[in-house]
């Protein structure tokens, strides 16, 4: 995977082949920043990176300005290589350990921007999860916004605050606030 834009632009990243990931495509994640890029000033806001993998999302964030970044995945792995990493590019990622329901259950932080990219074999039922903790706790600023990943054979359009979506080859993008 490489950075497409920002400080750290071209820079590539090798995660360990044995993390349970499928990093978002270079050329999905650049469409989704450009969409962001004409909503959000990058340094100016709070990202959640939820089931965050290889930390990619993350990263992009980072080297686009964002100073305030919490990457949460489950598995140690992960959440090891992404602090690693993170340090290596003196990026201020901070990495939380924890099942991702459970994390947005307990937090008490609000964000501008909340991606999530779960496993595409969720259910629909899993996947609603997601924005129903997120709108519930309040977790989400007033002109902030969810996005979750996911793929082209999940339609997410019947959840509550779905806005639309944006599809990229295999990946969808789906849009709640």
């Amino acid at each position: 995977m490489r950075i497409i834009s920002g400080q750290y632009k071209g820079r590539r990243i090798t995660a360990p082949k044995k993390l349970p990931v499928r990093p978002t495509t270079d050329m999905a994640k650049e469409s989704l920043f450009n969409i962001l890029n004409n909503s959000y000033f990058f340094d100016e806001i709070d990202v959640l990176d939820l089931f965050s993998g290889t930390g990619n999302i993350s990263y992009e964030f980072a080297s686009r300005g964002t100073e305030d970044i919490t990457a949460v995945d489950s598995h140690y792995a992960c959440i090891k290589f992404i602090s690693e990493t993170s340090k290596q590019f003196d990026m201020n990622i901070i990495t939380i350990k924890s099942d991702v329901f459970k994390f947005l259950e307990n937090t008490q932080h609000k964000y501008d921007i909340i991606f999530a990219d779960p496993p595409y074999d969720f259910s629909v039922e899993l996947f609603s999860k997601l924005p129903e903790l997120v709108f519930n706790n309040d977790i989400l600023l007033p002109e902030g916004l969810l996005i979750i990943e996911h793929s082209k054979h999940t339609n997410l359009s019947e959840i509550s605050r779905y806005s639309h979506s944006k599809i990229y080859r295999g990946n969808v993008f789906s849009f709640f606030n």
